[in-house]
């Protein structure tokens, strides 16, 4: 971390100035070099990049910005610096998600239950299943810009490379891990004490799989299970074959630490199978393939069970995911309205069926008054 802020950061800004140009040059010799490609994959990619650093740029300025302003932590109203620095990530957020549109040809489109005013007003658990292009950028905008709410996200340690990212989601009391916890640390416990920080509008973000799924990951999750002697996850993982299983510790430390919480769970397809570099550049631009996201809600009273109840319902909410991104795909394939109820499928068998949900095309991601 030392070396981290004490090199990239200073440098980074001179860097980002030199990157933003060659990707602007790139992009233009791209389009000289092949005019009549109808793709044009190499300016897209090259004028998304450039603005990917030049939000990244501008998040570190900004947030430099602020710390001069208030640069004594005992001296700050912490609402209205929270408030701020979540006003510069939704900024940033939202102008990569909306030039995704033109560039890349990514799309969102939302499904969500008819009665969302319920858990308006009070701290949520958010959690969310790992696949595909720009998904934590995609809900984290989701949850700054539609339904304005302060996000804690949980997200790996390697991230805060990203200078930008860095300052702005520590400041924002952002959990990053490691992708191999120290001796002797208490990941679950860290997560826990954030959970137990939550209060008015925030919702905290976890990726209970662990990170993105590929076909790879799934199948060393499931012999990881094997190797744990925990054979019946493991054979009701193999038969969920969209999702990763999830690792319960982090979420069943936090629903312990705050039993008050509702719990939002989010389903998402459309990106998912893109897992490798030739995968997304053989499928630029992305338009007839949005990222569709469904979501649903538990009250916190029906969660007030044991740790052993606990972590069956987190295992039949993820058969739920499995089973709805399995359904889509099937009629996607079959040409089918995407507004039908999905069929049961054995991986969801004698589970109850998220209430029916309102679809909402997407470009950016509008707030709660654009709905």
């Amino acid at each position: 971390m030392a070396i981290r802020r004490a090199v990239v950061r200073p440098l980074w800004l001179p860097v980002a100035a030199a990157l933003i140009l060659i990707f602007a040059l790139v992009s233009a010799v791209t389009v000289i070099a092949a005019p009549l490609s109808r793709r044009r994959r190499p300016p897209r990619l090259a004028l998304f990049a450039a603005l990917y650093v030049f939000a990244d740029a501008s998040l570190v300025v900004a947030a430099t910005a602020l710390w001069l302003r208030h640069p004594l932590p005992g001296r700050r109203d912490e609402e209205r610096w929270t408030a701020a620095h979540g006003g510069l990530l939704r900024w940033a957020l939202t102008l990569l998600v909306a030039a995704g549109r033109p560039l890349l040809g990514f799309q969102v489109q939302l499904e969500e239950p008819p009665d969302i005013a319920i858990i308006s007003d009070r701290p949520l658990l958010v959690l969310a299943r790992h696949g595909g292009l720009g998904d934590t950028f995609t809900l984290v905008n989701l949850l700054l810009s539609r339904y304005n709410r302060h996000p804690v996200i949980v997200l790996k340690d390697s991230l805060q490379w990203d200078p930008g990212l860095d300052i702005v989601l520590s400041r924002l009391s952002a959990c990053f891990l490691p992708a191999r916890p120290r001796p002797r640390e208490d990941v679950a416990e860290r997560l826990a004490g954030r959970a137990r920080g939550l209060r008015g509008s925030d919702a905290m973000l976890i990726f209970p799989e662990g990170g993105n799924w590929t076909p790879r990951r799934f199948r060393q999750a499931i012999a990881r299970l094997r190797r744990d002697g925990d054979h019946r996850a493991a054979s009701d993982a193999a038969t969920n074959a969209h999702v990763l299983p999830p690792r319960p510790a982090g979420v069943l430390a936090c629903l312990a630490a705050r039993p008050d919480l509702d719990v939002v769970v989010i389903a998402h397809t459309g990106l998912d199978d893109l897992v490798s570099a030739r995968q997304v550049w053989r499928a630029l631009p992305l338009a007839g393939r949005p990222m569709t996201i469904r979501w649903w809600y538990e009250a916190a009273p029906a969660l007030r069970i044991g740790p052993d109840d606990r972590y069956q319902w987190l295992r039949a909410q993820w058969a739920i995911v499995d089973a709805w991104i399995d359904a889509r795909k099937a009629r996607e394939s079959a040409g089918g309205q995407a507004d039908s109820p999905p069929p049961r499928t054995q991986a969801a068998r004698g589970l109850d069926w998220p209430d029916s949900a309102a679809v909402t095309e997407l470009g950016g991601i509008a707030g709660p008054d654009d709905r």
